[in-house]
């Protein structure tokens, strides 16, 4: 047997008869105060009164002049007497706009209360939490430790290194870094080659076997470092 398609089953609605039925086709005709015709009203009230039952209720209805019936060509349409709908007095209309003004006004009050609400919660779900202090705390209780041991020395009254020293050790670093990063150029364009023709892992035991040692961890983390950085910057901008 061929499987057949899975429908999705619609909620049961309670189907009403009766003046159950008609109670709500004239309530729901009223409170929308526009022209409908039957098939609307029976769609809009979910099939709670069948179409059929609708089209005499409405009929009914219009008889007891509850609705009006107005027939355009083969279509009837039903709308609430007016007549039978309360006219509002002049000053429960002017109360009702007070009203309505008020709660306008407590509305926009409101609103800005939820606003400087909502600025509050954003700001609070943006501050760390309880966790994430303790984390930062930590961190910054180790670097003072670091960096009251580095102070040290200087508090036990060590020598300290003159203006004139340190400008040496910068004149030797550069120096000798220029030197180094000239004689690794040398190099591998050299190995380069001398390597061309070898496959990649025979040019890697070739180096193994003559002894030639590669840039360390250290080297590659120093040239990271700030001290070669900020010589680059420095040589860029001459």
């Amino acid at each position: 047997m061929a499987p057949t398609k899975e429908t999705k089953s619609k909620p049961d609605v309670k189907v009403l008869k009766g003046q159950e039925a008609e109670d709500l086709v004239l309530d729901y005709v009223k409170r929308m105060n526009r022209p409908y015709g039957a098939v609307d009203v029976s769609a809009n009230l979910k099939g709670a009164v069948p179409k059929t039952a609708v089209q005499k209720i409405l009929l009914a209805l219009a008889e007891k002049g509850e609705l009006v019936q107005k027939t355009y060509g083969k279509t009837s349409f039903f709308v609430a007497n007016q007549a039978n709908i309360e006219v509002i007095p002049a000053e429960r209309f002017a109360d009702l706009e007070a009203q309505c003004k008020t709660i306008d006004d407590e509305n926009t009050v409101l609103g800005s209360e939820v606003k400087a609400l909502s600025s509050g919660l954003a700001k609070l779900k943006s501050s760390p939490t309880d966790v994430e202090l303790d984390v930062q705390i930590q961190e910054i209780t180790e670097a003072i430790k670091k960096s009251d041991a580095q102070l040290q020395p200087l508090r036990s009254g060590a020598p300290l290194i003159s203006a004139e020293d340190l400008q040496q050790v910068d004149a030797d670093w550069t120096k000798w870094r220029a030197e180094w990063v000239r004689r690794k150029k040398i190099f591998n364009d050299l190995w380069h080659i001398a390597t061309d023709s070898l496959p990649p892992q025979d040019a890697t035991t070739l180096a193994d076997d003559l002894g030639i040692e590669q840039d360390t961890n250290e080297h590659s983390a120093l040239e990271r470092t700030a001290l070669v950085t900020d010589l680059n910057k420095l040589k860029r901008k001459r």
